[in-house]
Formats: C-alpha cells, structure tokens, sequence
C-alpha cells in the first residue's frame, strides 16, 4: 500500500502545470470532460505499465543500491524540472481521429519521455513492484488532469500556478534529498558534500526562477 499511495501523491504533484495536464485542459474545450478522461485512462494505463515493467527491469540489471541512487536524484531533477515547467506545442491539434482516439494518441505520445513517464520508472526501480506502482501512477493522473479539467475549464478559474509549481518541486527535492541520504552510505556526508550540493542545488533554483521571470517578461511585453 505504501508503494501505491507514494506513486499516487508523487505523480499528482509531478502532472501539476505539467504539459499533459494543460492537453487535458485544451482537450476538454473541444470534447465532452467523459471522453476526455477516458482518453486519458487508456493513454496512461498503457504508457505507464511500459514505465513500471522498464523500471522494474531495471533492478534485474544493475545492483539495487546505485538503482535507488539513481531514482533518488531523479527525484530532485523532477522537482528542478516541474519549476521549469511546460507548454503545449500544438500537441491538441496534431491528430484527427474520433475524440476518444486524437486524445488517447495524443496524450500517450505526450507522455513519452514526459517526467511523469520518467518518476514512474524511478519510482517501480525504487520500490521493486509493479502493479501497485502501476495503479498507483495511472490513478494519480487521472486525479492531476480531473482536477485541471474542473478548476480550469468547468469552474472557469485559473490554477495559482506559480505556487503549485513550488509546492511540488520542493516536495519532490525533499524526497530526492531523503532517498540520497538513506541509499548513500554515512561518510559520504562530509560538510564540503553537503554544502557544495545544498549550494548547488540552491543555484540551480535561482538560475530556472530567473529564467522563467525572463521568459514571463517577455511575454507580457508581446501581449502589449
């Protein structure tokens, strides 16, 4: 049960503001919120099984100590990417097959190398089981994109996007943080280490905070 419910809260947090969510959203002006979900369902269900027996594979190949290494820093370089943020690209316009079908091949595509496709990988390499962390996930999607559908399209509000952005990234920082420290052993942990990544870590913030302010000046001033 733990596998499953971490999978759920993790992947809910990683699809906030994430570009499947805003394709869920775009979606939903054009089709009934039903089909689109039911997309979104087949799309995740086959996307992710491929993502958790990939992960789950994974432990077979390499020793399972640098596996929960690697899932624990790609933890922190989802939380890294979630600040960064993403766009749509015409992704709701590509395909022209009956709803059902344009959003499930949509979203399955969009989903291919997404970070919520990736931390379904780290998480099954991380807990070492399959179907929980594949229901876990599929769920957890359902739940992101529903809510995108009803706070964005249904009840016509704006998500605070900024502030959901920071709660997830920073949650899954912490996470990432917590993983290293149990996965690595103790000597590992000299002060130079820990200041030097938590000063990294604190650049690498800073530096995607700028850029998104410098990318979000920009665009008010082509909107003037």
């Amino acid at each position: 049960m733990t596998a499953l419910w971490a999978s759920m809260g993790l992947v809910v947090l990683a699809e906030m503001g994430d570009k499947t969510q805003l394709l869920a959203m775009a979606f939903a002006t054009r089709f009934r919120w039903q089909t689109v979900l039911w997309g979104v369902f087949a799309a995740t269900a086959a996307n992710h099984l491929l993502a958790v027996l990939a992960g789950n594979y994974l432990t077979r190949l390499i020793p399972i100590e640098y596996v929960k290494v690697a899932a624990s820093a790609s933890f922190i370089l989802f939380g890294l990417w979630t600040l960064r943020g993403d766009k749509l690209h015409g992704e709701d316009r590509r395909f022209n097959f009956s709803p059902f079908w344009t959003v499930a091949v949509a979203f399955f595509i969009a989903e291919m190398g997404d970070k919520t496709q990736l931390a379904t990988v780290a998480l099954a390499a991380e807990y070492h089981v399959i179907i929980p962390i594949w229901l876990g996930t599929t769920t957890g999607m359902l739940v992101a994109d529903a809510i995108g559908i009803v706070v964005g399209i249904v009840l016509g509000k704006k998500i605070p996007e900024r502030l959901v952005k920071w709660i997830a990234a920073l949650i899954f920082i912490v996470f990432g943080i917590l993983g290293l420290y149990e996965s690595l052993p103790s000597h590992f942990w000299s002060p130079p280490v820990v200041i030097g990544g938590l000063l990294l870590l604190v650049c690498l913030i800073y530096g995607i905070a700028r850029v998104n302010r410098k990318i979000s000046g920009e665009g008010v001033k082509e909107k003037t």
